[in-house]
């Protein structure tokens, strides 16, 4: 007895995606924690799956990759492009050391953050709310740089009047010699940014599906709104706007590198984020579950050991 069996005639009978097949998933959960890191035939032969002991260790590895682009990019002379989370965010406070520790100045540095919360018409919460990701980056990277920062005009953010304006905007820095630089964490849906499964049913192939560039007033899946009441506003599900502002396939998806992370571990042996994990790296590529393509992207996706598994119940 379990969801699968149970299903039909049940409240969550037409909840998940409806490209999703949960008996091959299930089978996904149930392969040993010691094939995740074995080779697809999709991966890009420069992806690499770390495996991280402690969130310490996660959080110092992922902010030293940040901060390794940005010092290679300013020796070699030529900007760099970020897209940017607001989650995982340990990582910045490591990026910042380590570009102090360096003395490496970020005005060559351009940050797109990839998403925003929103209505259903795009307009989004005032910069300095604390649910907000404008205040949430001013405060983890932007500000604590301090003199060696990223100038105010190179930090764009998903606001409905600029997040149109993004794409034009990096293919100049790309015309210019900037590499383009997609950091991203997974979502409980393996949504990438803000862009959701349930997408794929409105377009007629992956080429269409891959040729979008963002949304306003994008509509979120309930497991990405009661993902972040969790992890963002400590339960309060009310708190919650129910759309957001996010970048679309054709920009996370043109990245020259990824840096990616999954730490979604709670603690006493809970996690939300195994299976989305697994997902991401042991399924093919599919619009139904967004994240399964950064695989196919020459980059580093960390992740906590833990994550791995085995997904097998454990009553807490």
């Amino acid at each position: 007895m379990d969801l699968i069996s149970t299903l039909p005639g049940s409240m969550m009978q037409g909840f998940f995606p409806a490209g999703w097949d949960l008996p091959k998933i299930d089978k996904l959960a149930d392969l040993p924690p010691t094939t995740l890191g074995e080779r697809r035939s999709w991966w890009n032969a420069g992806f690499e799956p770390v495996a991280c002991a402690s969130l310490a260790d996660f959080d110092t590895f992922m902010g030293h990759e940040i901060a390794l682009e940005i010092l290679k990019a300013r020796q070699a002379g030529r900007p760099i492009a970020f897209i940017l989370p607001v989650g995982p965010m340990g990582m910045y406070r490591w990026a910042i050391y380590f570009l102090k520790e360096w003395n490496t100045p970020c005005d060559h540095v351009h940050g797109f953050n990839m998403d925003e919360w929103s209505d259903a018409e795009g307009n989004t919460l005032p910069p300095e709310l604390p649910g907000g990701f404008q205040n949430a980056m001013g405060q983890a990277f932007y500000g604590p740089l301090g003199p060696l920062t990223v100038p105010k005009k190179q930090r764009h953010f998903a606001l409905k009047a600029e997040l149109p304006t993004y794409a034009a905007q990096i293919a100049d820095l790309k015309k210019q010699g900037a590499k383009l630089v997609t950091v991203f964490g997974i979502g409980r849906v393996c949504h990438i940014a803000f862009w959701e499964p349930h997408f794929a049913s409105e377009f007629s192939s992956d080429a269409e599906w891959k040729a979008q560039t963002h949304r306003l007033g994008a509509r979120l899946h309930p497991l990405t709104i009661e993902q972040n009441a969790i992890t963002s506003f400590r339960s309060r599900t009310t708190l919650v706007p129910a759309y957001a502002n996010t970048i679309g396939p054709a920009l996370f998806l043109g990245a020259d590198r990824i840096i990616g992370g999954a730490d979604g571990t709670l603690g006493r042996g809970m996690q939300w984020q195994g299976l989305s994990l697994r997902m991401t790296l042991c399924h093919e590529p599919t619009p139904w579950i967004p994240s399964s393509w950064m695989p196919t992207l020459p980059g580093r996706l960390f992740y906590l050991q833990e994550l791995a598994g085995p997904l097998l119940a454990e009553c807490n």
